[in-house]
């Protein structure tokens, strides 16, 4: 237990904590209770959650008690934004977000065995706690100028939208968490990412107050690009962990595709690689950028992790098919759809000439030029070559009667889609 705070700060999963020394001697003599928490603002927890719950996991594996709180209380008013003032879901949309949010957070962790995790609801006790129980028991213990001074807050207040208090509210809400988790479970450590600094003190003062005992609280950085774009910004948004909001297929590519700077740092922080691996894969990166062994590695684990290592080789057998390396009409229709769902695509059906398809994907610029790739050897449907430059589609190129993937050389993709049949 005595070298987890190393471990994690080798990670580049710590940015800041109050009093390290005090909180290195208690994990050392641990174990400690600690724990996160997750909002359900969404039906789905995202690539910036993950963070934390490797956090948990890292802290789970050294012998720490964990508890992964879901908010169904505070997924009720949510945390305040940098701008812009939340839309309120109703009570039912958050109380299935919460359900959702519950069963994702409870696969990372493991709550069986010597030292089980707990994953808890903290609509359990704000539910019943009343106005007049938080003015006088909590707020009493909140000053106003300190509320005001968290960066959040005051950016909000600077703004022509200004915050609501509903939102304001939200740092009270979540201290009283830490409290009462302190006082059922033990709990004196609690995780979060930087940008909830100022609310993860909230609650060590709060129980400082009110209990006269000190806890901690322990952020993550936010995690960035080498060049300075955002990390897990995809065209649908934010790298969603649910299959339904971002296919196994699409979180596997997101990960293949890290930039040599990159990898090195997300292998430390998104997987459970050893350091000698870890510098292994990165001599890897250096003589052997083209092999991109680190971010296989890295999107093997990532995506085992997230979604099993069944849809893992699914998504790593559609990747290798569509540029021919593998057999494209083994994929079942889910894995295909997900593969050529971000491809170039053209409206087509049995019978359509294959050079009109290449002109139309955008693969070629005219029909010459189809003509000429099918006369150099560079023309492929399905990973077939097309020898004859009157060739049409046929109707089994139509793979699950929807898709024919047309190639042009060894890496230019489009799809030709054709309506379903019934």
């Amino acid at each position: 237990m005595d070298d987890v705070l190393d471990e994690l700060q080798w990670r580049g999963l710590v940015a800041q904590s109050t009093d390290e020394a005090a909180l290195r001697a208690a994990l050392a003599e641990g174990p400690i209770t600690y724990y996160c928490g997750f909002d359900p603002t969404a039906p789905s927890l995202h690539h910036g959650h993950l963070v934390q719950l490797l956090l948990l996991r890292h802290l789970q594996l050294a012998g720490h008690r964990a508890v992964a709180l879901v908010g169904g209380a505070t997924g009720m008013i949510g945390d305040p934004r940098q701008s812009g003032e939340r839309v309120l879901n109703t009570k039912e949309t958050v109380a299935d977000w919460t359900d959702r949010l519950r069963s994702q957070v409870s696969r990372f962790l493991d709550l069986e065995g010597d030292n089980p995790a707990r994953v808890v609801n903290n609509l359990d006790w704000i539910s019943g706690l009343s106005a007049i129980d938080l003015l006088r028991d909590v707020g009493k213990h909140f000053r106003l100028g300190t509320m005001l001074a968290k960066d959040t807050v005051a950016r909000r207040l600077r703004s022509e939208e200004g915050i609501s208090f509903t939102e304001f509210s939200y740092q009270i809400l979540q201290a009283v968490d830490y409290l009462e988790l302190f006082r059922r479970h033990g709990v004196s450590l609690q995780t979060g990412g930087n940008d909830q600094w100022g609310n993860l003190l909230a609650g060590v003062e709060l129980i400082r107050k009110t209990e006269g005992a000190a806890v901690h609280v322990l952020t993550t950085p936010l995690i960035t690009k080498a060049d300075g774009t955002k990390f897990g910004k995809t065209e649908g948004g934010a790298v969603w962990l649910d299959p339904d909001m971002m296919s196994p297929y699409a979180f596997y590519q997101y990960w293949v595709n890290a930039d040599d700077a990159d990898v090195i740092g997300w292998l430390k922080i998104f997987t459970f690689r050893s350091r000698a691996e870890i510098a292994e894969l990165e001599r890897a990166v250096e003589e052997r950028p083209a092999a991109r062994e680190a971010q296989k590695v890295l999107a093997t684990d990532v995506t085992t992790l997230v979604h099993g290592a069944a849809a893992t080789q699914a998504a790593v057998a559609a990747s290798q098919a569509l540029f021919g390396r593998g057999e494209i009409r083994d994929l079942d229709a889910e894995t295909l759809g997900a593969a050529v769902a971000e491809l170039p695509r053209v409206a087509t059906q049995a019978g359509a000439a294959v050079t009109d398809l290449l002109v139309e994907s955008g693969l070629v610029p005219s029909k010459a030029a189809a003509r000429r790739a099918i006369a150099e050897g560079g023309a492929y449907v399905n990973n077939v070559k097309v020898t004859a430059d009157d060739a049409v589609l046929a109707a089994d190129d139509l793979l699950h009667g929807r898709f024919a993937v047309l190639r042009r050389g060894k890496r230019t993709l489009a799809v030709a889609s054709a309506e379903p049949t019934s």
